[in-house]
């Protein structure tokens, strides 16, 4: 006679909201490093530089990019995706990655933006939309660490 076993399929996750946010924070970062090397995506693609403020590329017609602010968003990406693996680290990456983009954005604020120091390149678009990652990635790094909330309960019954 042959046993059967029942087994429960419901799909559980352990990672916590913090390493649920590093995760899709880099998956993010990895669409829009690929997006600024898409032509159309990335309106006056033959003006793409490698540095400097001489690049007239715009991702999405708005945010300055050039080659290398594309690799730093999938640098970005990479980490995030890699540091969401732990709880500590998806902390640090959130946390610090915060930290850089406000800098950054204090950068972009003092910077001649036709200046060599507007190595990036920063725009406006590019300054104000620093100040809302930096914000909003430190907000999510102080985001549930305990993997109990993560974890959803197959018994619970939803209201």
């Amino acid at each position: 006679m042959a046993k059967t076993i029942a087994h429960d399929t419901a799909r559980t996750t352990t990672r916590t909201p913090v390493q649920q946010a590093a995760f899709l924070s880099g998956v993010v970062f990895l669409i829009v490093g690929i997006l600024g090397f898409i032509p159309g995506i990335t309106t006056n693609y033959s003006a793409l530089e490698f540095a400097g403020h001489e690049s007239g590329a715009m991702l999405l017609g708005m945010f300055q990019v050039s080659v290398l602010h594309n690799i730093v968003h999938l640098l970005f990406g990479v980490g995030g995706i890699a540091m969401s693996k732990t709880v500590p680290n998806a902390r640090k990456f959130l946390l610090a990655s915060g930290i850089i983009y406000l800098v950054l954005w204090l950068y972009g604020l003092v910077v001649d933006q036709t200046s060599e120091a507007n190595f990036v390149p920063l725009n406006s678009a590019d300054n104000w939309l620093h100040l809302l990652l930096g914000v909003g990635l430190i907000a999510m790094s102080f985001l549930s660490r305990d993997h109990r909330a993560a974890v959803r309960d197959p018994n619970r019954t939803e209201r």
